[in-house]
């Protein structure tokens, strides 16, 4: 293990993608261009429909893993495997594309606060081809870790012995969800061969 220092701080550089959706690119932007294997990372937040109504209708991915984390509203995802699911408020999907797959993922609201991220995770290159699959996790199936100054969600990986229910993942990744009280400070262990970013925003830091 090693002791890390902030490297850079940046803001979200305001874009949109899908079919209009409005967002805030974090990585993958000209701030943060290369930070392997990470490929983008998104947040999304608006009580304005217009904003990300419209969604992102089928597309294509190939070679690298998405993570949706969904903080409040509905999200449903579909593919052309007949694959159906809904993402509600404090639930995960973790989607392996592989070899490739088409899906769609569409607001299942037309009022009130849609807000979460999605981040793009790179396969090695001799996992690119492997099958397509996903993992849905629901959010009474996120284990907890929690004092009086913190509150963890561990989402994969392992934090104070509690493992994560995102499972089989080849680059053994660390990802928490954390809620901190004011001017408390978080630190955790990660393994020295590991990129390592932290995400701050009102109310919780994403690791």
């Amino acid at each position: 293990m090693l002791s890390r220092t902030v490297t850079k701080k940046i803001k979200p550089t305001p874009t949109s993608d899908g079919a209009g959706v409005k967002l805030g690119r974090v990585i993958g932007g000209h701030q943060l261009s290369e930070l392997d294997p990470f490929l983008l990372l998104d947040e999304f937040k608006s009580d304005d429909p217009d904003a990300y109504i419209a969604g992102f209708p089928s597309h294509p991915h190939r070679g690298f893993e998405t993570v949706t984390i969904m903080l409040d509203g509905y999200m449903e995802h579909k593919d052309n495997k007949g694959n159906k699911g809904l993402l509600t408020p404090g639930s995960v999907q973790w989607m392996t594309a592989g070899r490739g797959i088409v899906h769609s993922e569409m607001p299942k609201m037309d009022k009130g606060l849609m807000r979460g991220f999605q981040l793009w995770v790179n396969l090695p290159a001799e996992k690119k081809m492997m099958e397509p699959r996903y993992q849905d996790i629901l959010p009474e199936d996120i284990p907890v870790v929690q004092d009086e100054s913190e509150k963890v969600r561990v989402l994969a990986g392992c934090y104070k012995d509690t493992e994560g229910p995102v499972k089989d993942i080849v680059t053994s990744p660390l990802l928490l969800d954390v809620t901190l009280a004011a001017d408390k400070q978080f630190s955790v262990e990660t393994p020295t061969n590991h990129a390592f970013f932290a995400y701050l925003f009102e109310g919780s830091a994403l690791l």
